[in-house]
């Protein structure tokens, strides 16, 4: 999650500054990143969410450290004697951060991709891991990346069957094939290719249930689901492409934000939210219509969704420029079952919890972040 807020202009620009604004400012705006710090620093705490500021700071979770137990890292004896385990683990980045994610493959715990934030073309994207000799997060990989990235996501492959892949939004959509040393393209996915011109993608969302689609939202008021093949392995490398399943306008404005939901199979129904103030869920098995979840009254943009990874009843979403937190049931369009606004400034942020329905972690500007727990509210301690 990222942080920052700021309405995203309606069109691309030259600088990586304008396309950070036209796919979703509120991210980080580009005054407050000028503003900030070269440096960024990461810090993994044992917590359930992870989310960035415009201050800079990264805050993410690891719980249980490789080769710890749950007594060692928080002090306890076991009998062991062990010797106590960190459980703040920080990392310096060489730039702003602008987007994150973990891996969750099993022979790859506690990795992290970081997405830079440079006013200029050329900006950075770096894997770092989590060393259990030294107990510190140390960069594995780095590779030049066109403009910020909007969003990066490894591929949510928790068995590890899959290659290990990992894509990142900008002016397109990229699938990199994670190395160490060195992370290789695998494929562009572009379905404009017929202009010199792209509409820059504000977000992008991985299908957990069959990882092979691939859905992105873009300003130019359409998202568009993606194929993914992994081709037959030519010397020792399965080759990877992508092409276009379908696209459709999926709003009257600029979309800032798509996500697959868990409901009938975890396949075929998404939601994405966009300028017009709306959200609205589509089935890839019936896309000849919509059904428009809720609407915001004073038809402020949207910018973020995320579905209840426990029950597919549930949605969260965020305004511009709003301190609360929208709670959705799909059962009940258009009336908000709860709106969590313990935020003393804009949530910028998002993530429910994945063990449990009724906790989301939320995030906010200026050191705001708070643990809101759907049906009662608990306050939690920031964490830099």
């Amino acid at each position: 999650m990222a942080s920052g807020s700021g309405p995203p202009p309606p069109s691309i620009g030259a600088t990586a500054g304008t396309l950070g604004s036209s796919a979703g400012s509120h991210l980080v705006p580009p005054s407050s990143a000028a503003a900030a710090a070269a440096a960024s620093t990461v810090a993994a705490a044992s917590s359930v969410s992870g989310s960035v500021s415009n201050s800079n700071s990264v805050n993410t979770s690891v719980v249980n450290p490789p080769g710890s137990s749950s007594s060692n890292a928080s002090g306890g004896g076991g009998g062991g004697g062990g010797s106590k385990r960190k459980e703040i683990y920080k990392y310096e980045a060489p730039w702003i951060v602008y987007s994150m994610n973990w891996s969750v493959r099993p022979d790859k715990r506690f990795r992290l991709a970081l997405g830079s934030f440079v006013e200029e073309y050329n900006n950075r994207v770096q894997i770092v891991s989590l060393d259990d000799d030294t107990s510190e997060f140390t960069a594995k990989s780095t590779f030049d990346h066109p403009y910020p990235t909007t969003k990066i996501m490894w591929i949510p492959d928790a068995k590890g069957i899959y290659p290990d892949l990992l894509a990142t939004s900008g002016d397109y959509l990229r699938v990199w094939r994670a190395g160490e040393p060195e992370t290789r393209l695998e494929c562009l996915l572009n379905n404009n290719k017929n202009s010199d011109f792209c509409a820059p993608l504000t977000s992008f969302d991985w299908n957990e249930v069959d990882p092979n689609l691939l859905g992105t939202s873009s300003i130019d008021t359409t998202c568009t689901i993606w194929g993914l093949e992994t081709g037959q392995v030519l010397g020792r490398v399965n080759m990877v492409s992508g092409h276009v399943k379908t696209q459709l306008i999926a709003h009257d404005k600029e979309v800032y934000d798509i996500a697959f939901s868990k409901a009938g199979g975890g396949r075929d129904m998404f939601a994405s939210v966009g300028a017009d103030g709306s959200v609205r869920m589509f089935d890839l098995r019936h896309l000849e219509h919509s059904t428009i979840i809720y609407e915001d009254p004073a038809h402020t943009p949207l910018l973020r969704l995320a579905w209840n990874k426990q029950d597919p009843n549930y949605l969260a979403t965020v305004a511009m420029d709003a301190c609360e937190v929208i709670i959705l049931d799909v059962r009940v369009p258009c009336t908000p079952v709860a709106r969590l606004n313990n935020h003393r400034a804009c949530v910028n942020g998002i993530a429910w919890a994945p063990h449990s329905s009724c906790h989301i972690c939320t995030a906010g500007n200026y050191y705001s972040t708070t643990c809101l727990v759907f049906g009662y509210l608990t306050k939690c301690s920031s964490i830099y």
